[in-house]
């Protein structure tokens, strides 16, 4: 089963290449067909020269530039209308996602024959590393606010980092957010519409370079409209969305 690597990018000249080293090192030895696909989300650094010699070394690397619209969503929308692979993780461009964690995920997938596998930092095994204090209070918040609207028990919905089968992207199409909400949209309707998952635990680091994307003051009327749309779905669409076994 090809995986494919989804990784959003802007201005992340400084990371990107820590990124690519990381995941390719880690799956170096392993008899696993792989994809990175990084999306420039049109960056105003020198992003893309640093991919493009990247490219000159690491096989498995693939980049296109999403020259518009831009955000967050987007990019990785980009990316999920253009993998390769039987599945598809999301992970981030700022190091904060463990490459070894992908390869769980990943021999998770493939033993249990999930549609989805999603990661959570706050279950037993889960690793916090640098976390901001407020971050991890309105994270908490957030996702407490999640699992009771939608009477569910994965407490870390706001997480990107996470591994779908190129069946159940397909399933949960169209993407609605355009930013950060999409981190949400994407378990969200894997959930209701009757995608098989598990969970397993997973680490986060803080980034060493650079600069959050998440504008946290920007984005909670756009999370909450996306849970929202995905309450009324599960409630009131009578099952169209349904997968169809």
């Amino acid at each position: 089963m090809k995986l494919s690597v989804v990784i959003p990018s802007y201005n992340e000249a400084e990371s990107i290449s820590e990124t690519i080293k990381g995941i390719d090192d880690a799956f170096s030895s392993l008899p696993i067909d792989l994809e990175i696909f990084v999306v420039d989300d049109n960056s105003k650094d020198n992003t893309v020269e640093v991919l493009t010699e990247l490219q000159k070394k690491y096989t498995s690397l693939k980049f296109e530039t999403n020259k518009g619209p831009n955000g967050f969503g987007y990019a990785i929308t980009y990316g999920l209308e253009r993998y390769s692979g039987d599945c598809v993780a999301v992970m981030m461009a700022d190091l904060s996602d463990s490459p070894q964690d992908l390869i769980r995920f990943y021999n998770t997938m493939v033993e249990g024959n999930y549609d989805c596998v999603f990661g959570s930092r706050f279950i037993k095994g889960g690793k916090l590393i640098d976390y901001p204090w407020l971050k991890k209070i309105v994270n908490r918040i957030a996702n407490m606010i999640i699992r009771f609207v939608m009477q569910i028990e994965y407490n870390d919905t706001t997480n990107a980092f996470k591994l779908y089968k190129r069946e159940t992207i397909d399933g949960i199409k169209p993407f609605l957010s355009p930013h950060f909400n999409l981190t949400i949209e994407l378990p969200l309707k894997a959930i209701i519409r009757g995608y098989s998952y598990t969970v397993v635990p997973n680490s986060w680091t803080n980034r060493k370079f650079g600069e959050s994307k998440l504008k946290m003051r920007e984005m909670g009327s756009r999370y909450f409209f996306i849970l929202m749309y995905c309450f009324i779905e599960k409630y009131f669409s009578r099952g169209d969305f349904k997968k169809k076994w």
